[in-house]
């Protein structure tokens, strides 16, 4: 499966989004947890200022890309 904007890596299904600031990488990063927690799946992710990245793995498949992974990528996507 291809989600536009995601990679898959041997780490997971990556992706990196870029913000103007802080501010709006932080806003992102909040409406990214109420997502993820509405699909029960939540991601490994990091935030340098107006920069974002997001790892996707099911840690209970053995750290694997699943299904569960390419769905939530989904749904971030319609975040932006």
């Amino acid at each position: 499966m291809n989600v536009p904007g995601w990679q898959e890596t041997p780490q997971g299904l990556d992706r990196t989004f870029e913000f103007n600031d802080f501010s709006e990488a932080f806003g992102f990063i909040s409406r990214v947890a109420l997502v993820a927690e509405l699909h029960k799946h939540h991601p490994d992710w990091s935030n340098s200022y107006g920069s974002v990245h997001i790892c996707l793995c099911t840690h209970d498949e053995g750290n694997k890309v699943t299904a569960k992974d390419y769905e939530l990528a989904i749904a971030i996507n319609a975040l932006l």
